[in-house]
């Protein structure tokens, strides 16, 4: 299968061509102003060194050579070469709470924006580490299974809002459950081998209602399973805005009895949770989300050997059309575009 690594130079080809159009054209009015002055058979009388071809050959090579040469420079490529790497990394779950709260505004945009940041500046710092990604408020799921495919996972963060989710409410302990499910974790089907290979990083505001997210950090980590936190809010508090359908702020959310409600960053709860999984708590800021203490352990953990990824590779041949072009240019030195006397009776 033909490909060409940089098609965008092809299109010099039609210099070439409207340069060999513009000869023919040229040698055409050139043989019409002759044929004024003298009839053909006069031609070899007057101009006895005249050649009739040799000019068209010439041109012809020359043409043929620098479209080899375009053609070259664009490298056509020939498939296909098989080739196999083996890939190691760790492996990363990425836990982001997409409750109500995390809409606060003490964190500028708010707190999902610039946990969504976070999760991008985490991406950027990873190299071969494969990552999932779950989403969590009430309850929790798997909105990304473990790849290695960094672009594919901004572009499910992209979708990732707060109505994602109907049922409200923080459940940690749910996600971290969650996670430990995308690295295989009690699937009949594979086989879990317990390593140092593996961590899971909560974004969220700590506000955790509704299990012992503790506990789940505390069985993570007896799996060789890190869990560290990233802390999205204030401990001040700050009231949660409120939208129509239409993404026009409308207010604040209020109690039933009408109060304001306010949402208060729970470091404690993070601490704890970080703590019983072996890990380490970061608070984000508007300055930064302050990830490096997270980036050092990634990078110190185990790599685990994900296999042989065996695909096709092109390989160039370039070569062959520049050779090819080169000996064209070097034919069209060679021929003189006079008629050489000493052949001049085996061209009659």
């Amino acid at each position: 299968m033909l490909h060409f690594e940089h098609i965008e130079y092809l299109w010099l080809l039609a210099v070439v061509a409207a340069a060999g159009l513009l000869w023919g054209v040229t040698e055409w009015r050139r043989r019409r102003r002759l044929e004024q002055w003298a009839d053909r058979g006069m031609f070899g009388r007057l101009i006895p060194d005249l050649s009739g071809w040799r000019p068209a050959v010439k041109m012809a090579l020359t043409l043929m050579g620098f479209a080899l040469l375009v053609v070259a420079l664009a490298n056509p490529q020939f498939g296909t070469k098989i080739e196999k790497s083996k890939r190691a990394g760790s492996d990363v779950a990425i836990c982001l709470d997409v409750s109500n709260s995390m809409m606060a505004e003490d964190l500028q945009p708010n707190r999902l924006e610039r946990s969504k940041r976070a999760v991008t500046n985490l991406l950027n710092s990873l190299a071969g580490d494969r990552v999932s990604l779950v989403v969590f408020a009430g309850t929790s799921y798997i909105q990304m299974p473990l790849t290695n495919d960094y672009s594919a996972a901004k572009l499910f963060l992209d979708q990732v809002s707060c109505d994602m989710i109907g049922t409200q409410g923080t459940a940690i302990g749910d996600a971290i459950e969650k996670a430990m499910q995308s690295f295989g974790y009690g699937d009949p089907d594979r086989e879990w081998v317990k390593n140092k290979g593996r961590a899971i990083v909560v974004i969220s505001d700590g506000e955790n209602h509704e299990d012992d997210a503790v506990g789940a950090a505390r069985d993570a980590q007896k799996e060789g399973v890190r869990v560290c936190t990233i802390g999205m809010g204030l401990p001040e508090g700050t009231p949660i805005p409120e939208y129509n359908s239409r993404g026009q702020r409308t207010g604040y959310k209020r109690e039933r009895g009408g109060s304001i409600i306010m949402t208060h960053l729970n470091e404690e709860m993070l601490r704890d949770i970080a703590e019983a999984g072996n890990g380490v708590y970061v608070r984000a800021s508007n300055a930064g989300s302050g990830l490096s203490d997270i980036t050092k352990i990634i990078e110190g953990m185990e790599k685990e050997e994900f296999g042989e990824a065996v695909f096709s590779a092109y390989e160039s041949r370039y070569q062959y059309p520049l050779v090819a072009g080169l000996l064209c240019l070097l034919a069209e030195m060679l021929i003189n575009e006079r008629r050489n006397r000493k052949w001049k009776l085996f061209e009659q």
